[in-house]
Protein backbone atom coordinates (compact mmCIF):
# COMPACT_ATOMS: atom_id res chain seq x y z
CA UNK A 1 0.00 0.00 0.00
CA UNK A 2 1.32 3.28 -1.28
CA UNK A 3 2.27 5.55 1.50
CA UNK A 4 -0.05 8.94 1.77
CA UNK A 5 1.74 12.01 -0.30
CA UNK A 6 2.98 14.44 2.75
CA UNK A 7 2.23 18.03 1.46
CA UNK A 8 4.00 19.37 4.87
CA UNK A 9 7.59 16.82 3.79
CA UNK A 10 7.24 18.14 0.21
CA UNK A 11 7.13 22.15 1.56
CA UNK A 12 10.30 21.25 3.42
CA UNK A 13 12.05 19.91 0.81
CA UNK A 14 11.38 23.18 -1.31
CA UNK A 15 12.32 25.37 1.78
CA UNK A 16 15.18 23.17 2.27
CA UNK A 17 16.69 23.67 -1.25
CA UNK A 18 15.48 27.43 -2.02
CA UNK A 19 17.55 28.03 1.46
CA UNK A 20 20.63 26.65 0.52
CA UNK A 21 20.18 28.63 -3.18
CA UNK A 22 19.57 31.19 -1.19
CA UNK A 23 23.10 31.34 0.32
CA UNK A 24 24.95 30.60 -2.44
CA UNK A 25 23.50 33.93 -3.95
CA UNK A 26 25.50 37.06 -3.82
CA UNK A 27 23.30 39.37 -4.08
CA UNK A 28 20.91 37.87 -1.27
CA UNK A 29 24.12 37.52 1.25
CA UNK A 30 25.40 41.43 -0.16
CA UNK A 31 21.98 43.37 0.37
CA UNK A 32 20.46 41.26 3.43
CA UNK A 33 24.01 41.14 5.34
CA UNK A 34 27.09 42.93 3.32
CA UNK A 35 25.77 46.19 3.22
CA UNK A 36 23.98 46.97 6.46
CA UNK A 37 26.85 45.67 7.75
CA UNK A 38 28.80 47.81 5.62
CA UNK A 39 26.96 51.28 6.87
CA UNK A 40 27.37 49.64 10.84
CA UNK A 41 30.93 49.94 10.91
CA UNK A 42 31.13 53.45 9.25
CA UNK A 43 28.49 54.61 11.77
CA UNK A 44 29.99 52.84 14.64
CA UNK A 45 33.63 53.51 14.03
CA UNK A 46 32.17 57.20 13.51
CA UNK A 47 32.27 56.92 17.46
CA UNK A 48 29.54 58.84 19.70
CA UNK A 49 30.06 62.37 18.65
CA UNK A 50 28.12 65.19 16.38
CA UNK A 51 24.83 65.76 15.71
CA UNK A 52 22.34 67.25 13.47
CA UNK A 53 21.50 70.47 16.19
CA UNK A 54 21.41 70.91 20.06
CA UNK A 55 18.19 70.29 21.17
CA UNK A 56 16.50 72.03 23.76
CA UNK A 57 13.19 72.78 25.57
CA UNK A 58 12.08 76.19 27.67
CA UNK A 59 11.05 75.55 30.91
CA UNK A 60 6.76 75.82 30.79
CA UNK A 61 7.25 78.49 33.54
CA UNK A 62 10.30 80.32 32.18
CA UNK A 63 9.60 83.91 31.04
CA UNK A 64 9.84 84.32 27.50
CA UNK A 65 9.18 88.35 27.41
CA UNK A 66 12.89 89.02 27.95
CA UNK A 67 15.78 89.71 25.32
CA UNK A 68 17.47 86.52 26.05
CA UNK A 69 15.07 84.39 25.03
CA UNK A 70 14.13 86.92 21.64
CA UNK A 71 17.43 86.18 20.08
CA UNK A 72 18.44 82.51 21.04
CA UNK A 73 14.95 81.43 19.38
CA UNK A 74 16.32 83.54 16.30
CA UNK A 75 19.52 80.99 16.64
CA UNK A 76 19.64 78.18 13.66
CA UNK A 77 22.12 75.76 15.56
CA UNK A 78 19.57 75.46 18.74
CA UNK A 79 16.35 73.26 18.09
CA UNK A 80 13.56 74.05 20.10
CA UNK A 81 11.54 70.96 21.01
CA UNK A 82 7.71 71.85 22.21
CA UNK A 83 5.76 68.61 23.76
CA UNK A 84 4.60 67.50 27.25
CA UNK A 85 6.48 67.32 29.72
CA UNK A 86 6.76 63.42 29.92
CA UNK A 87 8.01 63.27 26.94
CA UNK A 88 10.78 65.95 27.24
CA UNK A 89 11.87 64.06 30.44
CA UNK A 90 12.02 60.91 28.24
CA UNK A 91 14.32 62.64 26.35
CA UNK A 92 16.62 64.07 28.43
CA UNK A 93 16.48 60.28 30.26
CA UNK A 94 18.01 59.52 26.31
CA UNK A 95 20.15 62.08 25.70
CA UNK A 96 17.96 63.45 22.74
CA UNK A 97 17.31 66.50 24.34
CA UNK A 98 20.54 68.38 25.71
CA UNK A 99 18.69 70.70 28.74
CA UNK A 100 15.80 72.77 29.55
CA UNK A 101 16.27 76.09 29.51
CA UNK A 102 15.09 77.92 32.32
CA UNK A 103 14.69 82.19 32.05
CA UNK A 104 13.30 83.60 35.57
CA UNK A 105 13.69 87.53 36.72
CA UNK A 106 16.00 88.61 38.93
CA UNK A 107 14.79 89.96 42.56
CA UNK A 108 17.81 92.11 42.68
CA UNK A 109 18.71 94.65 40.28
CA UNK A 110 21.77 92.65 38.63
CA UNK A 111 21.35 90.47 36.90
CA UNK A 112 18.34 91.18 35.31
CA UNK A 113 17.59 86.96 34.35
CA UNK A 114 18.84 83.93 36.09
CA UNK A 115 19.19 81.20 33.20
CA UNK A 116 18.84 77.48 34.71
CA UNK A 117 19.74 74.57 33.12
CA UNK A 118 18.25 71.00 33.83
CA UNK A 119 19.89 68.48 31.86
CA UNK A 120 20.72 64.56 31.86
CA UNK A 121 24.02 62.00 33.01
CA UNK A 122 23.05 60.38 29.15
CA UNK A 123 23.74 64.05 27.52
CA UNK A 124 27.04 63.88 25.79
CA UNK A 125 29.16 66.91 28.02
CA UNK A 126 30.42 68.47 24.63
CA UNK A 127 26.83 69.49 23.88
CA UNK A 128 26.52 70.88 27.44
CA UNK A 129 29.23 73.16 26.96
CA UNK A 130 28.06 74.05 23.34
CA UNK A 131 25.16 75.22 24.52
CA UNK A 132 26.77 77.01 27.71
CA UNK A 133 28.99 78.83 25.39
CA UNK A 134 25.72 79.77 23.12
CA UNK A 135 24.24 81.40 25.97
CA UNK A 136 27.14 83.16 27.19
CA UNK A 137 28.06 84.70 23.85
CA UNK A 138 24.46 85.87 23.15
CA UNK A 139 24.63 87.78 26.82
CA UNK A 140 27.80 89.15 25.87
CA UNK A 141 26.43 90.17 22.60
CA UNK A 142 23.14 91.86 24.61
CA UNK A 143 25.38 93.34 27.42
CA UNK A 144 27.73 95.20 24.65
CA UNK A 145 24.48 96.85 23.57
CA UNK A 146 22.68 97.29 26.33
CA UNK A 147 25.25 97.10 29.15
CA UNK A 148 28.49 98.37 28.02
CA UNK A 149 29.26 99.20 31.72
CA UNK A 150 29.84 96.09 34.37
CA UNK A 151 26.44 94.92 34.55
CA UNK A 152 24.78 92.17 32.88
CA UNK A 153 21.50 91.16 31.25
CA UNK A 154 21.88 87.82 32.75
CA UNK A 155 23.82 85.01 34.20
CA UNK A 156 23.78 81.42 34.13
CA UNK A 157 23.80 78.97 37.10
CA UNK A 158 26.84 76.80 37.36
CA UNK A 159 24.91 74.47 39.29
CA UNK A 160 23.30 72.26 36.20
CA UNK A 161 20.90 69.86 37.64
CA UNK A 162 21.43 66.10 35.89
CA UNK A 163 18.97 63.57 36.01
CA UNK A 164 19.84 59.57 35.72
CA UNK A 165 19.86 59.20 31.91
CA UNK A 166 21.22 55.92 29.74
CA UNK A 167 24.01 57.12 27.14
CA UNK A 168 21.93 56.74 23.89
CA UNK A 169 24.58 55.95 21.66
CA UNK A 170 25.05 56.32 17.46
CA UNK A 171 24.86 52.91 17.48
CA UNK A 172 21.44 52.93 18.91
CA UNK A 173 20.27 54.71 16.04
CA UNK A 174 21.65 53.46 13.08
CA UNK A 175 21.75 49.79 13.55
CA UNK A 176 17.81 49.63 13.88
CA UNK A 177 17.66 51.32 10.63
CA UNK A 178 20.22 49.36 8.70
CA UNK A 179 17.99 46.23 10.00
CA UNK A 180 15.16 47.79 8.61
CA UNK A 181 17.48 48.25 5.52
CA UNK A 182 18.28 44.61 4.92
CA UNK A 183 14.30 43.36 5.89
CA UNK A 184 13.12 45.94 3.16
CA UNK A 185 15.30 44.49 0.47
CA UNK A 186 15.25 41.11 1.07
CA UNK A 187 11.29 40.75 1.29
CA UNK A 188 11.14 43.15 -2.13
CA UNK A 189 14.18 42.47 -4.17
CA UNK A 190 14.50 38.85 -3.23
CA UNK A 191 11.51 37.97 -3.25
CA UNK A 192 10.83 39.62 -6.63
CA UNK A 193 13.57 37.87 -8.27
CA UNK A 194 13.13 34.95 -6.81
CA UNK A 195 9.06 33.77 -8.10
CA UNK A 196 10.08 36.26 -11.46
CA UNK A 197 13.05 33.32 -12.51
CA UNK A 198 11.02 30.81 -11.17
CA UNK A 199 7.92 31.60 -13.46
CA UNK A 200 10.59 32.74 -16.20
CA UNK A 201 12.76 29.21 -15.74
CA UNK A 202 9.44 27.24 -15.66
CA UNK A 203 10.52 25.81 -11.96
CA UNK A 204 6.63 26.59 -11.11
CA UNK A 205 5.14 24.93 -14.22
CA UNK A 206 7.24 21.13 -13.11
CA UNK A 207 5.99 21.68 -9.61
CA UNK A 208 2.61 21.25 -10.88
CA UNK A 209 3.90 17.59 -12.18
CA UNK A 210 3.81 16.60 -8.66
CA UNK A 211 1.08 16.29 -6.09
CA UNK A 212 2.14 19.22 -3.72
CA UNK A 213 -0.48 22.22 -3.80
CA UNK A 214 0.19 25.19 -5.13
CA UNK A 215 0.14 26.70 -1.73
CA UNK A 216 2.44 24.91 -0.30
CA UNK A 217 4.61 26.01 -2.98
CA UNK A 218 4.29 29.45 -1.81
CA UNK A 219 4.43 28.81 1.69
CA UNK A 220 8.06 26.74 1.02
CA UNK A 221 10.20 29.35 -0.97
CA UNK A 222 8.40 32.25 1.71
CA UNK A 223 9.59 30.08 4.43
CA UNK A 224 13.35 29.54 3.14
CA UNK A 225 13.35 33.65 2.65
CA UNK A 226 11.79 34.14 6.27
CA UNK A 227 14.57 31.80 7.78
CA UNK A 228 17.67 33.46 5.72
CA UNK A 229 16.71 36.82 6.83
CA UNK A 230 16.34 35.93 10.10
CA UNK A 231 19.63 34.36 10.32
CA UNK A 232 20.87 37.73 8.74
CA UNK A 233 19.25 39.76 11.84
CA UNK A 234 20.67 38.31 14.26
CA UNK A 235 24.44 38.17 12.59
CA UNK A 236 23.77 42.16 12.68
CA UNK A 237 22.09 42.42 15.59
CA UNK A 238 25.36 39.98 17.52
CA UNK A 239 27.85 42.63 15.46
CA UNK A 240 26.43 45.72 16.94
CA UNK A 241 26.18 44.09 20.63
CA UNK A 242 29.53 42.65 20.34
CA UNK A 243 31.12 45.20 18.72
CA UNK A 244 29.63 48.53 19.49
CA UNK A 245 27.57 47.96 22.80
CA UNK A 246 24.20 48.20 20.82
CA UNK A 247 21.80 48.40 23.76
CA UNK A 248 19.10 45.41 24.29
CA UNK A 249 17.63 47.08 27.20
CA UNK A 250 16.63 43.99 28.42
CA UNK A 251 18.28 41.58 27.10
CA UNK A 252 17.19 38.61 25.73
CA UNK A 253 13.45 39.58 26.17
CA UNK A 254 14.09 42.68 24.03
CA UNK A 255 16.12 40.50 21.51
CA UNK A 256 13.27 38.41 21.44
CA UNK A 257 10.68 41.27 21.40
CA UNK A 258 13.05 42.17 18.07
CA UNK A 259 13.15 39.25 16.56
CA UNK A 260 9.08 38.89 16.09
CA UNK A 261 9.15 42.79 15.21
CA UNK A 262 11.63 42.18 12.40
CA UNK A 263 9.64 38.64 11.21
CA UNK A 264 5.97 41.02 11.01
CA UNK A 265 8.16 43.72 9.53
CA UNK A 266 9.94 40.93 6.64
CA UNK A 267 6.35 39.33 6.03
CA UNK A 268 4.92 42.95 4.62
CA UNK A 269 7.57 43.69 2.98
CA UNK A 270 7.59 40.37 0.78
CA UNK A 271 3.77 41.73 -0.28
CA UNK A 272 5.43 43.95 -2.31
CA UNK A 273 7.73 41.52 -3.60
CA UNK A 274 5.04 39.50 -4.64
CA UNK A 275 3.56 42.13 -6.65
CA UNK A 276 6.58 43.10 -8.28
CA UNK A 277 7.33 39.86 -9.55
CA UNK A 278 3.69 39.51 -11.14
CA UNK A 279 3.78 42.91 -12.81
CA UNK A 280 7.36 42.75 -14.46
CA UNK A 281 7.32 41.80 -18.03
CA UNK A 282 11.04 41.16 -17.58
CA UNK A 283 13.96 41.11 -15.08
CA UNK A 284 15.37 44.58 -15.91
CA UNK A 285 11.95 45.99 -14.94
CA UNK A 286 11.86 44.73 -11.42
CA UNK A 287 14.40 47.15 -10.11
CA UNK A 288 12.25 49.88 -11.68
CA UNK A 289 8.99 48.88 -10.26
CA UNK A 290 11.10 47.52 -6.85
CA UNK A 291 12.61 51.13 -6.46
CA UNK A 292 9.23 52.95 -6.14
CA UNK A 293 8.10 51.34 -3.12
CA UNK A 294 11.95 51.19 -1.48
CA UNK A 295 14.24 54.36 -2.38
CA UNK A 296 11.58 56.93 -0.66
CA UNK A 297 11.91 54.62 2.33
CA UNK A 298 15.85 54.20 3.00
CA UNK A 299 15.85 58.22 2.41
CA UNK A 300 12.16 59.22 4.58
CA UNK A 301 11.78 56.60 7.06
CA UNK A 302 14.55 57.65 9.54
CA UNK A 303 16.83 54.78 7.99
CA UNK A 304 20.13 56.79 8.09
CA UNK A 305 18.81 60.22 9.73
CA UNK A 306 15.86 60.91 11.96
CA UNK A 307 12.99 62.38 9.79
CA UNK A 308 12.66 65.43 12.02
CA UNK A 309 15.50 67.03 9.71
CA UNK A 310 12.32 67.71 7.03
CA UNK A 311 9.89 69.82 6.89
CA UNK A 312 6.87 69.21 8.67
CA UNK A 313 4.78 68.69 6.00
CA UNK A 314 7.37 65.98 4.48
CA UNK A 315 6.73 64.18 7.80
CA UNK A 316 3.16 63.58 7.40
CA UNK A 317 4.29 61.60 4.16
CA UNK A 318 7.17 60.21 5.90
CA UNK A 319 4.96 58.85 9.05
CA UNK A 320 2.67 57.05 6.55
CA UNK A 321 6.02 54.50 5.40
CA UNK A 322 5.50 51.38 6.59
CA UNK A 323 9.72 51.40 7.46
CA UNK A 324 9.30 54.32 9.48
CA UNK A 325 6.85 52.75 11.93
CA UNK A 326 8.93 49.36 11.75
CA UNK A 327 12.28 51.78 12.59
CA UNK A 328 10.23 53.99 15.61
CA UNK A 329 9.12 50.48 16.80
CA UNK A 330 12.92 48.96 16.71
CA UNK A 331 13.90 51.92 18.55
CA UNK A 332 11.34 51.81 21.24
CA UNK A 333 11.93 48.36 21.99
CA UNK A 334 15.91 48.22 21.86
CA UNK A 335 16.51 51.18 23.73
CA UNK A 336 13.50 51.84 25.57
CA UNK A 337 12.25 48.75 26.64
CA UNK A 338 9.03 49.09 25.09
CA UNK A 339 7.25 45.95 24.52
CA UNK A 340 4.96 44.97 20.92
CA UNK A 341 2.31 45.55 22.77
CA UNK A 342 3.63 49.07 23.75
CA UNK A 343 4.27 50.01 20.30
CA UNK A 344 0.80 48.69 18.54
CA UNK A 345 0.03 51.83 17.07
CA UNK A 346 3.69 51.23 14.84
CA UNK A 347 2.59 47.48 15.00
CA UNK A 348 -0.83 48.17 13.69
CA UNK A 349 0.14 50.44 10.91
CA UNK A 350 2.38 47.26 9.77
CA UNK A 351 -0.66 45.45 9.37
CA UNK A 352 -2.77 47.53 7.82
CA UNK A 353 -0.08 48.06 4.82
CA UNK A 354 -0.05 43.88 5.19
CA UNK A 355 -3.58 43.54 4.51
CA UNK A 356 -3.31 46.03 1.34
CA UNK A 357 -0.06 44.55 0.31
CA UNK A 358 -1.42 41.16 0.04
CA UNK A 359 -4.67 42.03 -1.31
CA UNK A 360 -2.96 43.56 -4.71
CA UNK A 361 -1.01 40.63 -4.64
CA UNK A 362 -2.91 37.82 -4.53
CA UNK A 363 -5.36 39.55 -7.33
CA UNK A 364 -1.90 40.22 -9.70
CA UNK A 365 -0.28 36.89 -8.86
CA UNK A 366 -0.12 34.75 -11.82
CA UNK A 367 2.01 30.94 -11.75
CA UNK A 368 3.11 31.31 -15.52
Amino acid sequence: MEAEYSQVKAMLAITRASLKATFRSPSAVIFSIGFPLIFILVFGFMGNGGGFSVDVAMDKNSDTTNPVYAVIKQIKGLHFIEQPDSLLKEDLEKGNLTAIINIQKNSAANPAYLISLKSSEAVKPEDLQLLQSILNSVISGINTKMFPNALTIASIDANIQKIPGRIYRRIDFILPGQLGFSLLSAGVFGVAFLFFNLRQQLVLKRFFATPITRTYIVLGEAISRVLFQMIASVVIIGIGVLAFDFTLVHGATTFFEIMLLSLLGLIVFMGYGFIVSNVSKNESTIPPFANLFTFPQFLLSGTFFPITVFPKWLQFFCNLLPLTHFNDAMRQISFEGASLIDVWQDVGALLIWGVILYGIAIKVFKWE
